[in-house]
């Protein structure tokens, strides 16, 4: 099998599960218990807080470990738009850009329909970049947050988060961004990137599903989703998952390591591949930017063939890639994030996502982009 769908998800690393087991077998106390058993927990549970925070570039009081990208944008999204709006009631509009992960835009909508925020959706160009001035001017004073993804999920597009993010500092208004894609692909301090909050997952990376966290800095306020025994100091109630936190951290570790010393050959591999595919299927039409996308992403529409048909006939190939979110399928609907790009519903629904990991092999990618031009020539129209 040749595994290309690595946005959906990654194969659980065996350094992941090495990590875990002693957890899972021996220090297996509640982190919350003043024993020796729970003391233990707790200390594998700060250790793995540490070396997030170490990736982050941040406090390691900063880092909030979730149950996936999912929780981390609600509890971002949810948690800031609240806690601001309780310190003063004026500020009720949120800012979204127009090719969020659904994670993010039903908690918007969530915002608007039960807690009556308006929302403000940021446009997006052709390649899915959001426009700067059209974002700046959604700024206002009575804007809550403000969350605009790292890198898209579908087609790859990586955002000026820090441009945007200097532009709602200025303007006083915290931002979130969903980092999910960008873990182990794009740099991820901070810092640098201005933010007051962003979303990770684990088996993203190469940890098992149901991990991830929010980075939350200090002072932004912030109002807890899941309420009870006040742990994480009080932002996420519930018994701590020592072992998914473990997890999480090494997975995440691994996948910078990985990200320093072969980053730039895997946007290599992942260029040759594009040319490879542009050239067997002429009427192709690449999506996302051609240069400012994650280097294992390359998304493709193949107009006048059925997306679907391309997937069915590329498995039969053992070659195994998506037609966009994973979290949007089964949907009849044309992709959101490419229409929201301008393209048309039709053109839309022939969509294939290709994502590549760290391990890809070019010899596969050459034997898939040859299986495109072949599937294209027997089922395209003359």
């Amino acid at each position: 099998m040749i595994y290309l769908d690595a946005a959906a998800t990654t194969p659980v690393r065996p350094e992941v599960l090495q990590a875990m087991w002693p957890v899972l077998s021996g220090t297996y106390g509640n982190p919350s218990s003043h024993h020796e058993v729970g003391e233990a927990a707790r200390a594998a549970l700060e250790d793995a807080r540490r070396r997030v925070a170490a990736v982050l570039g941040c406090r390691p009081a900063e880092v909030l470990f979730t149950s996936g990208g999912t929780e981390a944008d609600n509890a971002g999204l949810k948690g800031i738009a609240l806690a601001r709006r309780a310190r003063d009631p004026e500020r009720d509009r949120v800012v979204v850009g127009a090719v969020e992960h659904p994670a993010v835009l039903e908690s918007a909508d969530f915002l608007a329909r039960v807690h009556g925020f308006s929302v403000d959706v940021a446009p997006v160009d052709g390649l899915g970049v959001v426009d700067p001035d059209a974002f700046r001017a959604l700024l206002s004073e009575r804007t809550a947050v403000v969350s605009v993804m790292y890198a898209n999920n579908e087609v790859g597009t990586v955002q000026d988060v820090a441009s945007l993010a200097a532009a709602a500092r200025e303007a006083g208004v915290p931002f979130h961004t969903d980092a999910v894609q960008a873990g182990g692909a794009l740099p991820l301090s901070v810092k640098d990137l201005g933010v007051d909050a962003l979303s990770l997952s684990g088996h993203k990376l190469g940890a098992p599903k149901g991990n991830g966290a929010l980075f939350l800095k200090s002072r932004t306020p912030f109002e807890a989703l899941i309420h009870g025994g006040g742990q994480q100091r009080g932002r996420r109630s519930g018994t701590e998952d020592v072992a998914g936190a473990v997890a999480f951290a090494t997975a995440l570790g691994l996948a910078e390591a990985e990200r320093l010393s072969g980053g730039a050959a895997l946007a290599a591999r992942r260029d040759r591949f594009v040319a490879a595919v542009l050239d067997a299927a002429p009427g192709a039409l690449l999506t996302g930017h051609p240069e400012r996308r994650l280097p294992g992403s390359a998304s493709f529409c193949f107009p006048g063939v059925s997306g679907e048909t391309v997937l069915l006939e590329l498995e039969r190939r053992g070659i195994v890639c998506s037609s966009g979110s994973a979290c949007a399928a089964g949907s009849t609907e044309p992709s959101a994030v490419l229409t929201a790009m301008g393209i048309a519903a039709e053109v839309a629904q022939t969509a294939v996502r290709f994502s590549l990991q760290s391990g890809t092999r070019q010899e596969d990618l050459d034997v898939v982009a040859r299986s495109v031009g072949e599937i294209l020539g027997r089922f395209a129209p003359a």
